[in-house]
Parts: C-alpha cells; structure tokens; sequence
C-alpha cells in the first residue's frame, strides 16, 4: 500500500494526502474512504470534500474533543488512522458509465483547430482521441457540477488561455493543461474549449442537482449539430 501524509488543514480539517500527482491509482482509495465515511462518520465530523491525490475533512473541534478534554487534531489523527484499514476493506462500488454526447468544433468548439496545431494533429485526430477514452469523474468543483476528469491522453494535453473569456456557455467542453472537463454553467473561464454537450450537467430544481458525481466513468460521444439542436430541444421539452 502507498504511503501517505496526514496533516492539519487549519483548526478545523485534516488532510489525506496519496500523492503529488494525478494517478488512477490513488482514486479508489480516496473513493473507499469516502463511502466509509458516509457510512460511519466519526463524532464530530461535518463533511468531507475529495480531489484528485487527497481527501479533507472537516470536523467541530468542541465535539471531537469531548467538549474539550482532548487535543481536537490529535482525535482526529486517532480517527483517521483507525478507519483507513477498515475503509480498505469496503467493497469496491459499481460506477455509472455515463455518455456525454458532444458537438466538436465549429461554433461549440472554437478552440478545436488550436488544439489540434498545438498537438500537431488533425482536428479528427483531435476528436478521435477525446471521444475514445473513458474518463474518471475525480472531483466535483470550480463551479456547481464541474467534473474534473482523470483519463486525458497525454497527445492532447494544451495549456491554458493566457486570457480567460468572461463568459463560457454552459456544456462547453474544454481542455487545459492534461485535464479535459465540461463547463456546467455560464461562467468564465480560460480552458481550450473543443466541443459543447446539449446535456443539463447541473440543475438547482432537480433531486440530484448535479449530473455527474465522483466515481463515473464518462464517454464523450461525437454529434452533428443536427443533433445537438435536436437533443436541446427535447430537453427543453422535458
């Protein structure tokens, strides 16, 4: 098993951290915490929120402490060092392969054919890479329903824009650094933007509000803009 560091985050957290880098393999450990978590908090604990190489959760130092009789880090070091064995041992859970589908470049996809010189490829090329992986849904952030993605394959990897636009349109699907991820709300941001879904990745007024969550597998299926108004509209209609 890997090593890892535990430290405090403030007065009110402490940090798991597995790694310095993005690694599918460190992923089902922080997920097997995350699901021994929802399942046995500990006294005290309020949440917990994951990323790509930690996991932080946060607690209330007066009840961790029993109403202060202990040091609020030190139980929850105690906490942490006796849940991580019993959280190895949980069931791996089924994840959800969700598909996204995406029109690529064009309008949707303005940043397609910079992509696509970047990585001295064609604009297919670019397209068929993107859309042949499967991608781990690592983390939900940056913006309500926001997926950060593991699974990027390293020919399409493009930094950043050195200006970020005001306003990106919701289900735009971008690119930046070796990440790829989909843009849920209007919002600004400074990722390459390849293609844009018809997909609703986030609604305040639905059950689950959020379309993906940690744990999905996510395939990117190519669509004409035909069918991208075609599955607008009907969403729209449901």
């Amino acid at each position: 098993m890997r090593p890892f560091q535990l430290y405090p985050l403030g007065d009110t957290a402490i940090v798991l951290q597995f790694g310095e880098e993005i690694d599918d393999n460190i992923f089902p450990r922080i997920r097997a915490i995350a699901a021994y978590l929802d399942q046995h908090p500990f006294p005290g604990m309020m949440e917990y929120v994951p990323a790509y190489t930690t996991i932080t959760i946060y607690y209330d130092p007066w009840v961790i402490s029993e109403k202060g009789k202990y040091d609020p880090y030190a139980m929850a070091v105690a906490h942490m060092q006796e849940l991580l064995p019993q959280a190895a041992q949980e069931k791996k859970q089924k994840a959800r392969t969700i598909k996204i589908p995406v029109c690529y470049g064009g309008e949707y996809g303005p940043d397609l054919e910079f992509v696509a010189d970047h990585n001295k490829l064609s604009p297919k090329q670019v397209i068929r890479l993107h859309s042949g992986a499967d991608y781990i849904v690592h983390m939900i952030g940056f913006a309500p329903g926001f997926p950060y993605l593991g699974g990027l394959h390293k020919k399409l990897a493009t930094p950043r824009k050195d200006m970020p636009q005001a306003l990106i349109p919701a289900g735009s699907v971008g690119i930046a650094g070796n990440q790829t991820g989909i843009y849920p709300i209007e919002t600004p941001g400074g990722w390459q933007l390849i293609g844009r879904t018809p997909l609703e990745l986030f609604n305040p007024n639905r059950e689950t509000p959020s379309l993906l969550r940690a744990g999905d597998i996510v395939r990117f299926e190519p669509i004409s803009e035909k069918q991208f108004n075609a599955l607008k509209e009907k969403q729209h209609e449901s």
